[in-house]
């Protein structure tokens, strides 16, 4: 059973000015903490907890040639005969089985090559966060009767799967209220984005005095559906689906089943 001090914590690596972004939820999913900082400040945050599932949205390794395989095994790759009716081959074939899976889907993810030192920045800083929970004792997500766990996650396929379409784009007003929306309608304790549409005058609009801070941050939001995802896969384990292989690192989405499409 868990513990009501359990934090359900979502990391977002972004490698920007301040390289993290975390969210924390607690036990009745009300916002603990939504902060931008450094590794150290988070691992700092995250170690402080009595017990804690964090989601991290950044892949926990590299590929390991497993949709190659799987093509060529299908000969499915370009040259080798004629693919069925439909399919549409991948750009490159250095991808994760997770990525593949969801691009079949129409939600598209960035590819994760096959050699760490070939991953972007923020690829990097995933890899490194993960190294340091498990040397803080974390163990992947699900181990029974563990009491610090992880789990990767991916925020645009959260997003997909939690509205059952693709999303506005992240980084517009709209896109940003969109969002903020759905988890507010899940039930997460965070700002009602109405309140921006309420304070919204004629002479606000005029002078270009918006509400912004009602609304979070691409990163901040994407941290939260992070937060969420841990949330859900404590709580309520029948409620997340797990995308890809195993041995490569698979992504939990917050949602019992996904579309054929997206």
């Amino acid at each position: 059973m868990l513990s009501s001090h359990t934090s359900f914590i979502g990391i977002d690596p972004t490698a920007g000015r301040q390289p993290f972004t975390f969210a924390a939820l607690d036990a009745e999913c009300r916002l603990l903490s939504l902060e931008g900082c450094e590794l150290d400040e988070v691992l700092a945050f995250v170690g402080g907890q009595e017990a804690a599932t964090v989601a991290v949205n950044a892949p926990s390794a590299p590929n390991s040639g497993l949709v190659k395989k799987k093509l060529e095994a299908q000969s499915l790759t370009p040259g080798n005969g004629s693919p069925k009716s439909g399919y549409h081959y991948p750009r490159s074939v250095d991808m994760r089985m997770a990525e593949y899976e969801l691009r079949q889907r129409g939600i598209v993810l960035s590819s994760t090559p096959g050699r760490a030192e070939s991953c972007p920045e923020w690829m990097q800083l995933g890899f490194m966060l993960y190294r340091k929970l498990a040397g803080m004792g974390f163990q992947p997500y699900p181990a029974e009767n563990a009491t610090h766990q992880w789990l990767e996650t991916h925020p645009h396929a959260a997003f997909c799967a939690l509205l059952g379409q693709l999303p506005l784009s992240k980084p517009t007003l709209e896109g940003r209220l969109q969002r903020q929306l759905a988890l507010y309608e899940l039930g997460v304790g965070i700002k009602d984005p109405m309140y921006f549409f309420e304070e919204i005058t004629r002479h606000r609009l005029v002078k270009g005095i918006l509400p912004l801070e009602a609304i979070y941050t691409p990163e901040q939001l994407d941290a939260l559906v992070a937060a969420y995802t841990a949330y859900v896969a404590a709580n309520k384990p029948d409620e997340i689906l797990f995308i890809g292989a195993k041995e490569e690192g698979r992504i939990a989405l917050p949602v019992g089943e996904l579309k054929e499409r997206y």
